[in-house]
């Protein structure tokens, strides 16, 4: 039986919006339905959060999130004050993993532990929710993030609670006084050097929920495009559209 509950936003900002303005509501349902009243926060995409140094950044990154989840009456407490960071994923109902910078996430997942602790417990069945690189960080490996890679991480395996890549923030957008590659050709390049591979590219305002073994894409109307190893496949998904077939990629 397939024990997972994730809910994998692709942004936490919106113009005009407040910080998870669009999605707290989203989040807030799923808190409800899984019962959790207490979330182990990772801030470790978080590095630019604050001037004076990682760690006032983490605080800072956990002063903003907190405030959004105690407005539905989920206490929200950073790993990054616990002395055995892997001792508190055994010891809360939830893990939510704030965006940021990939790499940097991904190494300190790995340095720390983390990593296959956090896995273990979203198979076991414990709710995960992250968003933008804490959606990212779900797949098997962060290699279709849209972030730079400003540290080396042990490796770039990620926690595989779904067996295909992530891209948050996905847009097809042109600009015609850009001279470079598109979204579209990036994800089309890790594809053909990577044929198992499959990408669900998640636009703005929607997130993929998997809940009693079903994948669904939630939130406003914009389509995920989904890349597969013969590029002629590459296909558009609306909110009604089944979307199982990537649980078995």
């Amino acid at each position: 039986m397939d024990k997972r509950n994730l809910l994998l936003i692709s942004n936490s900002t919106m113009r005009g919006e407040a910080y998870l303005g669009w999605c707290k509501d989203m989040i807030a349902d799923f808190c409800k339905r899984h019962n959790v009243k207490k979330v182990l926060f990772i801030p470790y995409a978080g590095v630019s959060l604050a001037p004076n140094g990682l760690t006032k950044s983490y605080d800072a990154y956990e002063a903003k999130v907190a405030a959004v989840y105690k407005e539905f009456g989920v206490k929200l407490t950073s790993v990054h004050h616990k002395a055995l960071p892997i001792n508190a994923v055994y010891d809360t109902d939830c893990v939510a993993v704030g965006g940021g910078n990939t790499f940097h996430l991904v190494r300190e997942l790995q340095r720390t532990g983390l990593m296959q602790a956090i896995r273990q417990r979203a198979f076991d069945g414990m709710p995960y929710m992250g968003w933008s690189a804490g959606s990212n960080v779900a797949g098997p490996t962060l290699c279709t993030t849209n972030d730079m890679p400003i540290v080396m991480p042990a490796s770039f395996d990620c926690m595989g609670i779904v067996p295909f890549q992530i891209n948050p923030h996905y847009t097809d957008s042109f600009d015609p006084k850009h001279g470079g590659e598109t979204r579209d050709d990036r994800l089309k390049e890790y594809i053909m050097v990577n044929p198992k591979a499959t990408v669900a590219a998640i636009r703005e305002a929607t997130a993929l929920l998997i809940e009693d073994g079903k994948l669904s894409l939630i939130g406003k109307p914009n389509k995920m495009k989904v890349f597969k190893t013969k590029l002629e496949n590459t296909k558009e998904y609306g909110l009604k559209d089944d979307i199982n077939f990537l649980l078995k990629a």
